[in-house]
């Protein structure tokens, strides 16, 4: 599980990579969800605030859940209480550059992670090419004269 300060991620790309392409939180969320679904890892963001109005565009995105702290707290405290209510902290990664987040998944046995060094590996893992499956061999050689025959028949052709 990848626990994410998104708004530290979203200023860290901004001024660490200068990712124009990614200029808000739904557009980052959809490279997370690429990454996601190709690591196979569930994930979490978490942003400040209530979020926008309409949330339509959000809810498409499955993984990574995405968080809105709401008016009465900060993502960071909501990070912490994720990290504090989770029974396998070891296997929780906190993605921020923000060091009171660092240091809460360090005495949770955590993984701590600044937001430029995830980025890294996203675009890594993103850029990795797949290996291809082979292709069977009768998708280029055809069927046999044998193969034909019984198709043939079978459609009622073989006349």
């Amino acid at each position: 599980m990848t626990i994410i300060d998104g708004d530290n991620l979203l200023w860290a790309l901004r001024e660490a990579f200068d990712e124009r392409e990614i200029a808000t939180e739904i557009e980052m969320c959809r490279v997370l969800s690429r990454y996601f679904a190709s690591t196979g890892e569930p994930g979490q963001v978490v942003f400040d605030g209530a979020g926008p109005a309409d949330r339509s565009e959000f809810d498409t995105i499955a993984n990574p859940e995405i968080i809105f702290a709401g008016f009465s707290r900060d993502a960071d405290s909501v990070i912490e209480e994720r990290l504090k209510a989770n029974t396998s902290p070891r296997r929780v990664t906190v993605v921020s550059s923000d060091r009171r987040l660092r240091k809460a998944a360090a005495m949770r046995k955590a993984a701590g992670v600044k937001s430029e060094d995830f980025w890294e590996l996203v675009r890594k893992e993103l850029a990795r090419k797949k290996p291809r499956k082979k292709e069977p061999e009768e998708k280029r050689e055809g069927l046999t004269d044998g193969e034909t025959d019984q198709w043939m028949e079978a459609f009622g052709l073989d006349e």
